[in-house]
């Protein structure tokens, strides 16, 4: 039996806002002008309070943060919650960290609605990998190291098959393709090994935590080392792994070239 709805026009409407990683100023002006319009905010923990300020005094804001390995908002919940908001005629802003159709599960939020009969639209963000990379000074695609660039997770849903690390490393290796892992912290080691077994033990890596913020720290380790580094510099979430030759580029990677390998992997970080 289907539910009735009154005409699209009585609804109030909701936008999908990537607020990027973090930084107010990396926000685009469609992205600023959707957070000023809204009355409620559906904020995910990894937005930060500058830009939650952005948003006009009386509108509502709601936490609806998902992290691993944290109490999480299930995402049930945040659908019915937007579309609750929405038939009640409010602007909903569903303000996510980097962008919605990159790991924000913004493509199920966006199917919801408008299995609901409504329009959603959708105002892109920088994702946290390219951002990471940027404030080292480095690229993710280079014709001389990367022909390609390929974002994955390191965290599937509970039940799914495992990512096959080691076809991955094979492929990059193959394509010359660049690596970005997100939500890959809990589980380095298992990632680190599968991808040693089709990447070189000199593979360089970068390992960026809160890309773009005032507070970001990063490492660069070899391959073979990556655990290490990320045990001695206590390095965790929010962060991405970036592997592959294009690392090379990063400003600090001369440093790390002028020390001995344990000494690169085990000693160098930059706030």
């Amino acid at each position: 039996m289907s539910t009735f709805l009154p005409p699209s026009s009585c609804f109030g409407r909701c936008t999908l806002v990537g607020a990027g990683p973090g930084d107010p100023e990396l926000l685009t002006i469609k992205a600023l002008k959707a957070i000023q319009a809204a009355t409620v905010l559906l904020v995910d923990d990894l937005v930060s309070e500058a830009i939650v300020a952005l948003a006009p005094r009386g509108a509502r804001r709601v936490w609806v943060g998902k992290r691993g390995g944290c109490k999480s908002t299930p995402q049930a919940f945040i659908e019915k919650l937007i579309l609750s908001h929405v038939l009640a005629g409010e602007h909903v802003v569903r303000l996510k960290g980097g962008d919605p159709f990159i790991f924000g599960r913004g493509g199920e939020e966006a199917e919801h609605l408008r299995a609901a009969g409504i329009d959603v639209e959708v105002v892109n963000g920088i994702t946290a990998g390219l951002a990471g990379m940027t404030q080292l000074g480095a690229p993710l695609t280079h014709r001389d190291h990367a022909h390609g660039v390929l974002f994955i997770t390191g965290h599937t849903r509970p039940g799914a098959a495992p990512v096959d690390w080691p076809q991955l490393a094979a492929t990059a290796a193959a394509a010359r393709l660049t690596l970005v892992v997100y939500m890959g912290m809990k589980g380095v080691a298992e990632i680190a090994h599968g991808l040693a077994q089709g990447l070189p033990a000199g593979t360089p890596v970068a390992v960026i935590q809160n890309a773009s913020l005032p507070h970001q720290r990063h490492a660069i380790a070899r391959l073979d080392e990556l655990v290490q580094v990320v045990a001695q510099k206590q390095l965790g979430s929010p962060s991405v792994l970036v592997v592959g030759e294009v690392v090379r580029c990063a400003r600090s990677f001369a440093q790390w070239m002028d020390r001995t390998p344990l000494e690169a992997g085990t000693l160098q970080a930059w706030a």
